[in-house]
């Protein structure tokens, strides 16, 4: 992640008439729901498995303001319990924005540390999707950079 963009990937459409291979990309990219969000580094491997999932996911270059308040409303560690400042502290953070600078320069990933459950559970997005069958900018789905930034602030 340094000096590269961090994706937030975020699944849209079910698993009803998934292709194997496509739902076997989305496992490895852990969105096995709805409304799953992950984070990712930009990197040709994740940019291929994106390409081939498009049509089930969308995902942009996510702000560290949006980032910071999605660690504080859906971070959870295993077993659904909420992460508060206590917890962060424990794993060696002051505060969600230290957590989230660590992330943005690559120090750190979601999935090496122990505790923390690496995908966030968001509620559908108020207002609603444009389309889960179009692709952006007519529907959801696929790329929109930025804009992804809008739609993850409606589902948090």
């Amino acid at each position: 992640m340094k000096g590269e963009f961090v994706f937030a990937v975020v699944r849209i459409r079910g698993r009803v008439g998934v292709r194997k291979e496509i739902e076997d990309t989305l496992k490895m990219l852990r969105l096995e729901k709805v409304n799953n969000c992950v984070l990712i580094e930009e990197s040709p491997s994740f940019k291929g498995m994106l390409q081939k999932v498009r049509d089930f996911i969308t995902w942009g270059e996510i702000k560290k303001e949006v980032l910071v308040r999605m660690l504080r409303k859906r971070l959870r560690l295993k077993g659904n319990k909420r992460v508060d400042e206590k917890v962060l502290r424990e794993m060696g953070f002051n505060s969600f924005e230290e957590l989230a600078n660590a992330l943005f320069e690559g120090k750190v990933k979601l999935r090496d540390l122990k505790m923390i459950n690496p995908v966030f559970r968001l509620t559908p997005p108020s207002k609603g999707f444009k389309s889960v069958k179009e692709h952006w900018p007519k529907g959801d789905l696929g790329y929109r950079g930025e804009e992804i930034n809008e739609l993850i602030e409606r589902m948090i």
